[in-house]
């Protein structure tokens, strides 16, 4: 982690991240927690289509980050381990956010872990991103790439690519979405990837609190290797508040 942070550190000075050194900068901290009805992640839900608490810390300085997250999850739909308790996911990562001219950028490590988790289940996995995205008025367009050399399962390397773009309305309100395609190392996995596909709105209530309606889609292929109660299409609702 030390030395990838090093590296990300190095290419945002090349890249010429403004300001003083972020280091120097004073960390600001910011607070989330939440409610999904349905905790989705990349088309598939997290909780077999039920509800869950989230909530995480985020701290920024200068174009550095890091941050945890939380939230409650349920794969007893996927898994035929009676032994298997897992209900809760905590992440954590970094990274840094340079610019490239109007270009941001984004580059970080995560690591997804999962309380309670049997260990031959091996669903804790590390994650590489890059990401980059430009603003033209109120619309904004990106993509990204994720990567991981030993995915959730322990099914191989993997990689995750998105197309994303968001448009802000004068109301306050954001209407965003998504494509993306997950690639699993087939030889080793003996599954394939799939495409996945998300389209919502998200709006500012009440000051410190915002809601997001997301509707999520999969293709057949995701339906076929994890079933209609995890793949497929479905509506989630998130309300979440920052302090």
């Amino acid at each position: 982690m030390r030395a990838t942070m090093t590296m990300l550190g190095g290419a945002a000075a090349v890249l010429g991240l403004a300001g003083p050194p972020a280091w120097a900068q004073e960390p600001a901290v910011v607070f989330n927690a939440g409610v999904a009805s349905d905790y989705v992640f990349r088309g598939l839900s997290q909780t077999g289509g039920q509800g869950a608490a989230q909530g995480g810390a985020d701290v920024t300085a200068g174009g550095l980050y890091a941050g945890a997250w939380l939230s409650g999850v349920d794969f007893g739909a996927t898994t035929a381990d009676p032994a298997d308790r897992t209900r809760v996911e905590y992440d954590l990562y970094g990274g840094v956010r340079p610019s490239l001219g109007p270009v941001s950028l984004d580059f970080g490590l995560i690591r997804y872990g999962y309380a309670d988790a049997p260990a031959r289940a091996h669903y804790a996995y590390w994650e590489g991103k890059a990401a980059a995205s430009r603003s033209v008025g109120p619309l904004s367009m990106g993509a990204a790439v994720f990567y991981s050399p030993e995915f959730f399962g322990k099914v191989g390397a993997a990689a995750y690519y998105e197309l994303n773009g968001a448009y802000a309305l004068a109301s306050g309100a954001t209407i965003s979405g998504a494509v993306g395609r997950q690639a699993l190392d087939r030889d080793r996995a003996g599954i394939d990837g799939y495409t996945t596909w998300n389209l919502g709105a998200g709006w500012p209530i009440l000051g410190r609190f915002a809601v997001d309606a997301r509707y999520w889609g999969t293709d057949g292929r995701a339906r076929r290797t994890y079933g209609a109660g995890v793949a497929g299409q479905r509506l989630a609702v998130t309300l979440k508040a920052a302090f």
